[in-house]
């Protein structure tokens, strides 16, 4: 959400930030929100000088009373009544003008940062750098699920029939492989500074729209009927909530931090070839990595993120490479995004396997995550998040580039002591 006073001082940056972004259904609002809060500051001053009316009056009638003088105080006493009637109506126009005006503020999108490309949607994303050689082997390297069946690791039949589609068993060999790649990335970002959780996998509705949109809500979360609860659909919703309503000092910032959770989505949308199997499913498990900082060194945190992903992914061997957002394709929370995609040697193209997110101060302004600064005032934090790994879809990547042409599956060192010392699947 941006800042009421970029939109009263500089409409056309806001109104060019929403071209940009191919957005021009949403240009009205910035005047929507300019008209209502010209009203809603005239009935906040018009409010505070009937208070103050208010106050100057009730001192007339106490001084009447001690004088004894009993008409002049209830005549000015109806003037005190009719000031509290105006008043009343203006403080319910008040509540509902705040309403209106977050309504539309909510939906206004982010100030992206310079640097984004300009494009309409994904096909016009920016690939940054490529890293490590793509291999096609010299045999034909099969679909993921057939890859898990040989090794009797996966039952998508018997997950029909319990929960429907895009649910799965994992067992065997593959379901220690998952974990033993949780636990990896775990440890590898440990090792890396960042301080391990796990978090709560339900939050309340005022996180869920401090955290992201309204339509990457309804597309994505699942409410627990009943409560004012909702599934997370990735650890960043209670890692960010976690701070929600918070005033920190300086001292304590960056905050960062890496969490594991299961992820619950809709999958809204989600058809084709592409979503069978575990490439798009309704739970997964995550490891996530979140930073609380001040604004100048979010871009510092932004670079070092995004290459902690793809440094996870070179150490086990797996092709990557990272491709920037253009500005058609970025949420409307966020300044900036790259996401890094893996090697599929079987379709011979890179796929996505995690999203890097610079935020700025939109998710903190929605929170309420402030940071204290005696000087200066205090001032909204910046929040970034990024995926470490999505074991469904890197499975996907790790099986079809470790695939042996006998079938097995080779694992390279690093991951070798959470499967049991294992060098091969079989």
């Amino acid at each position: 959400m941006l800042d009421i006073k970029l939109i009263r001082t500089n409409p056309e940056l806001v109104k060019e930030n929403i071209k940009k972004k191919f957005q021009d259904q949403k240009l009205v609002l910035v005047d929507e929100v300019i008209a209502l809060d010209t009203e809603f500051r005239a009935a906040k001053t018009r409010a505070d000088e009937l208070r103050g009316q208010r106050n100057a009056i009730s001192k007339e009638i106490g001084g009447y009373m001690a004088k004894g003088m009993k008409e002049e105080a209830e005549k000015t006493k109806e003037k005190v009544a009719a000031i509290g009637k105006e008043l009343a109506d203006l403080e319910i126009r008040e509540a509902e003008l705040e309403v209106l005006i977050k309504d539309r503020m909510l939906v206004i999108p982010n100030i992206i940062d310079d640097s984004v490309p300009i494009g309409k949607d994904d096909s016009e994303n920016v690939e940054v750098q490529k890293y490590g050689e793509p291999v096609v082997p010299n045999f034909e390297v099969p679909y993921h699920v057939e890859i898990m069946e040989k090794l009797k690791g996966i039952d998508l039949e018997s997950a029909r029939k319990t929960s429907g589609n895009g649910f799965y068993y994992l067992r065997g060999d593959i379901a220690r492989l998952h974990s033993g790649i949780l636990s990896y990335a775990r440890d590898f970002m440990i090792d890396r500074g960042f301080e391990y959780y796990i978090p709560p996998f339900m939050i309340r509705s005022e996180v869920v729209t401090g955290v992201m949109s309204f339509t990457e809500m309804e597309n994505m979360m699942y409410k627990i009927e009943g409560e004012d609860l909702y599934l997370i659909g990735t650890s960043e919703h209670s890692m960010i909530g976690k701070f929600i309503d918070t005033l920190m000092e300086e001292e304590e910032l960056p905050q960062a931090l890496t969490s594991y959770s299961p992820c619950f989505r809709k999958e809204v949308g989600a058809h084709g070839i592409e979503e069978r199997g575990v490439y798009r499913i309704h739970q997964f498990e995550k490891q996530e990595m979140v930073v609380v900082c001040q604004p100048e060194e979010s871009p510092m945190w932004f670079d070092k993120l995004y290459n902690n992903t793809i440094d996870f992914f070179r150490s086990l061997d797996i092709p990557v490479r990272a491709l920037e957002c253009c500005s058609g394709d970025l949420a409307d929370l966020k300044v900036k995004s790259i996401d890094v995609e893996a090697w599929s040697p079987r379709q011979q193209k890179y796929f996505e396997v995690g999203s890097c997110s610079n935020l700025g101060d939109a998710q903190a302004r929605r929170l309420g995550i402030r940071v204290r600064n005696k000087e200066q005032g205090n001032y909204f934090a910046h929040t970034l998040n990024n995926t470490v790994v999505a074991p469904p879809r890197m499975l996907i990547a790790f099986l079809e580039n470790n695939l042996r042409e006998d079938g097995s599956i080779y694992i390279p060192e690093p991951l070798r002591m959470y499967v049991g010392g294992k060098e091969y699947l079989k």
